[in-house]
Formats: C-alpha cells, structure tokens, sequence
C-alpha cells in the first residue's frame, strides 16, 4: 500500500485506504492551510450557553482561568495516579479549538516545527521518498543530489533501524519522524536489500532536502505541458511554477495541464502570484471576510503583468483545498480554464498560525474566503464527526463506483463549449464569467467530472505484490529477467517505449511470484481479470527503480482517465476562455 507521506508523494494513488486516507488528508489539510504570522490577543470576550454565574460575557483573563486553574488544582489535590500536565494543558486547548471549527487546531513543538519547515520548502534529512507496505516501511526513491541519493540508498530498501531503534514495525510517520533531525548531525540507518546476504548499515550527514510545490512537470505529449502542483503552497510555489514554464517553453509549450489533485493548500499570497500567472491585471483573484483585520473585506487582485494566454486546464479532486480551492475558484469564474475532475475537498476557513510559548503554536480560523464572483469554499461543517468531515464529503462517497482501466477512453464525448453541471450546496446561484451558473458551500464544482480508478481490494493487492516483485526484479533475483537489474538510478529521464517493458516473460515471472507468495491473497488466474492494471503497475515500479520517482509516477499520468479527459477538452477551455474575454468579466 503506497502511503504519501512528508517526504513525497505519487499521483495518483490507486491503493489508499479509507482509515489511512482520514490520517493522511486531515494531517495534510490541517498542516499546510495557513497563513504565517501573527500574535495572541489578551481581552477575548467569550458569550456563555449555560453557567451558574450572573449572565453575561465570559471573561478570558479572569472566569476561564478561574475555572481552569480550580480544575487543575482539585486534579492535583485529588487524581489517584500520575500527572502528565504538559499532556493535559495541551488536550485542554485543543478541546477548547474543536469546538470551533475542524481547521482551529493546537500544534505541540515538534508539529509546529514541521509546519514551518514545510511552509520554507525545505527541511533537514536524508531525501528519501518512503511508502507502507505490509511488513514495514520501505524507500521508494532517493532525491536526486540529496545525503540518501549520494551514499547509494535505493528503491526497495526496508528501514529495519534508525539510530540503533528496532523500526520494522514504525509506520511512515514514524520513520519520517526519526530520520529528520538538525543540519549536520548524522543518523545511521540499517536496511535490507533485495539480493545482499544481510543488513546494510549507513551513516549519513543531514543536510537540507527540498520540499517542493511542483512535484512533476514534463511534456505529456508535443505541445501539452503537464504541471503536477500537488505539495502545497509554500513560499516558493509561484517561483517554481514560473520556471517549470519556462522550461516547458524551450519545449514547444501551447497548451496547459495544471494538476491540483491532492494539494492541502498552504500561503494565501502564492495562491494569489499563482492566479496570477493566468489572469489579466485587476482580475478578483479572492475575497476574503472576516473578524479584526478582515471585519471590512478585503479584494485581492491579480498582478499579473504578462498573464500566459495559453489554453489551460485544472485537474482537482476530493483532495484538492484551501489555497489550491482559491486558484481553481479563480479560474473557472473568470472562465479562464476549464476544471476537470471531482468537487474539491470544500476548505474556505482562514487561519492565521499564532506562536505559543515554549515553540508551540495554534491555528485559529480568522475569516472565510470567497471567489471572484462571491461563492462561498466552505463545506459545511456543523453535523457530523471529524473522520465525516475529512472523509465523506458527499453521500455518493458511500455508494460502490466504476472501475475504469487506467488508459481506457470510454468517457462523454468533448462539449462544443464544456459548462458546469452545477450541484445546489448550500449557498445561492451565482453567475460568472461568459453566463456560467455554479453554486457556493461545497467547494469547487468541476466542469467536468470524470471519476479516478477505483481502488477495489483486488488492486490494492496486485499494487502490493507488484512492488515486492519489482523489489526482486531490479536486484536482478529474477531468474531469466536479468536485464532489468538495476545498477544505479538514471535520474531526470522520462521513460521511453523501449525501457523495461512489461513482455508476456515478465507477466509470467509475475503470476509465478504471486503463486509462491502466501501473502498476496490473489491467485495467478486473477492477473488476467486485471492484465492492464497489472502491466500499468509494474511499470511504474521499474521506471520508479531506474529513473526514480518522478519517472514512475509519469508512467501512471501518461494513463491516468482525470488527465486523458483534461488533454481531449483543452480546445473546449480555448474556446470558453475567448468567449468570457468577449462577453462580461469581473474586473
């Protein structure tokens, strides 16, 4: 099971599970979508819904510490056991943030540590890319240029120690946790590798490890681009994506993919300079309303220059929040693209990070944002448990959905002028740009929706089998398939028809490991019921083994129905982006 994590992530990601998807998407949303900056106020007043003192306001600086500190002293006076009152302070905010909202959260020191560090675009460590599977955490790929890549770490390495720590059974997390640490200090990492008679020990420097915004761009075929902007909105995201254009230009860039899927958002200004690539100067980028600074709302407007003219496509999905809401809210009610996929995740809440004491922090929701044309992003959040709120955002999420092949086209056939099939939320009708109706309260409705491959259990375990199996293949343990060792990363390659295939030999070699595997649980007949699905995994754990991450993750775009859709339908965002240039726009 692939498992996106802090060091990296793969779209798409056919194996997630729901319990891991409430984990991973609440840590992702939660971490990334604020705004940097800010301190505590001192005079709150808070209004009582019952209380045995006189009516009126509850005072933060006299009735809630009165109360507080008469709760901790009789717990002192009285509790038959150990205190943990750094725990119990903790708890006690958070309790008093849930009751808020779901995007008010406290920070202990280490998570607000890593919440800068990901809004700097950097952090300090090894530069692996690291995935759960069924008995441990294994490395996916190196980074190029990083402490890992330079010692020679490599696809398949299973993390069985951190410092001298038995981590065979940590998870993800725990493993990312160990192996971060200060700029210089050395951690030592034990491991296993296919094909080596025992363990292998490494030392290795930290040092800084980019985290970028842009996790794959290339040329998905001649004059489509492809920008997978999938790691949030950092500081440097505006900066990156104006230099994977350009790059994209030497290339013969005419037309645009921008891909958001899984984006937890992140700085509101770079939501703003990356709107602002594509719409004209003055363009309403977002609103934003609000208590304090934003009690009168605030316009922010596009400084776009030289906007690109390019015709553009965004590809969202469930995951799609915050920041990444505002670009995509951006474009498609000025009409300036078409948007393909699912409605978005539905995160219109500003928070505003506030710095504790002792290097722990909070984010508190500060006001709402809206689009261009007033639509509010917020889902609603009133009803319901927080692993609802994370997980379910519509009733359709709890009914069985197809299971497309990856590759296949049996999709509606491209509209003379796409437009939105709007869903009533619960906000009012709202008309955009060139006449186009869409509805506020859910976050962004795409223009066209086009389902992900379902991750049946089935897939889920063929996706586990194929990466133990290309574990073996690219150490060379595969009798007869000698060829597809790999001796080292070839990185910054783009795989061509030529490289690794997937011949009748290697699906044969496949069903022959699955048959041997006791814990697979498929049987070889069963690779034929998914023989596309099969060849699609296997190569892109090969290409991910010999040319790393970006690679791999290439192979399964090059197929992926979200972006064949998106690429069939740029003539449709070419011709509704010229209708809403001659028709009316919000400036």
């Amino acid at each position: 099971m692939e498992v996106a994590n802090q060091f990296g992530n793969k779209t798409p990601n056919y194996s997630a599970l729901m319990g891991k998807r409430f984990v991973l998407v609440a840590l992702a949303i939660i971490l990334v979508a604020a705004l940097f900056g800010g301190t505590v106020g001192r005079s709150r007043m808070f209004h009582r819904t019952s209380s045995t003192r006189a009516a009126g306001p509850y005072r933060a600086a006299e009735d809630i510490e009165e109360d507080y500190n008469a709760a901790v002293s009789s717990i002192s006076s009285n509790y038959a056991g150990e205190i943990d009152y750094e725990k119990a302070t903790q708890a006690a905010i958070q309790g008093m943030l849930s009751t808020l909202d779901p995007h008010s959260v406290y920070f202990p020191y280490s998570e607000f540590k890593k919440l800068k560090e990901d809004q700097d675009s950097r952090f300090y460590g090894i530069g692996v890319t690291i995935v759960q599977h069924r008995d441990g955490v294994y490395i996916q790929s190196a980074v190029e240029g990083t402490p890992a890549a330079r010692l020679g770490l490599r696809y398949g390495d299973r993390i069985i120690e951190v410092d001298g720590k038995d981590a065979r059974e940590w998870t993800s997390e725990q493993v990312s946790k160990n192996v971060r640490g200060g700029k210089n200090e050395k951690v030592t990492i034990k491991v296993e590798r296919a094909g080596s008679e025992g363990p292998m020990n490494f030392t290795i420097v930290r040092d800084s490890v980019p985290l970028p915004s842009i996790r794959n761009e290339y040329m998905i075929k001649p004059g489509t681009g492809y920008v997978g902007l999938t790691g949030g909105f950092q500081h440097t995201t505006d900066e990156e994506l104006r230099d994977a254009l350009k790059r994209l230009k030497e290339q013969g860039l005419r037309q645009l993919v921008l891909d958001l899927r899984g984006n937890p958002g992140g700085l509101l200004d770079q939501a703003i300079d990356v709107s602002s690539e594509f719409l004209a100067r003055g363009q309403v980028v977002v609103s934003v309303k609000g208590r304090s600074e934003y009690s009168e709302p605030v316009v922010y407007k596009s400084s776009g220059t030289d906007p690109e003219d390019i015709p553009l496509v965004v590809l969202i999905n469930r995951n799609t929040a915050s920041a990444s809401e505002i670009v995509a809210g951006a474009i498609q009610d000025h009409g300036r693209g078409l948007i393909v996929g699912e409605t978005s995740f539905g995160k219109g809440l500003v928070q505003r990070v506030f710095q504790l004491p002792f290097n722990t922090g909070l984010t508190l929701t500060t006001a709402r944002y809206y689009t261009p044309y007033g639509r509010s992003l917020q889902r609603d959040y009133s009803s319901g448990s927080i692993y609802d709120y994370y997980t379910r955002q519509n009733p359709d999420d709890l009914k069985p959905q197809p299971s497309p092949v990856p590759g296949t086209r049996n999709l509606e056939a491209p509209l003379a002028l796409a437009s939105p099939t709007p869903h009533p939320q619960t906000g009012p009708a709202v008309k955009t740009a060139a006449g186009r109706v869409f509805y506020g309260g859910g976050g962004i409705t795409p223009d066209i929706e086009v389902k992900p491959p379902a991750a049946t259990p089935l897939r889920q375990r063929i996706a586990e089998s194929a990466f133990y199996f290309t574990r073996q293949l690219a150490a060379g343990a595969i009798a007869g398939l000698d060829s597809y060792k790999v001796e080292r990363v070839l990185y910054g390659r783009s795989a061509k028809a030529g490289d690794y295939p997937i011949t009748e030999k290697v699906i044969e070699a496949f069903k022959d490991f699955v048959k041997n595997d006791n814990l697979a649980g498929f049987t070889p007949g069963q690779v034929d019921e998914e023989l596309e699905f099969v060849k699609l995994r296997l190569r892109e754990e090969i290409i991910t083994a010999a040319f790393s991450n970006d690679a791999g993750a290439r192979v399964l775009l090059d197929s992926d129905p979200q972006v064949l859709r998106a690429i069939e339908v740029l003539p449709d965002a070419k011709r509704l982006a010229e209708s809403a240039r001659n028709g009316s726009s919000q400036g």
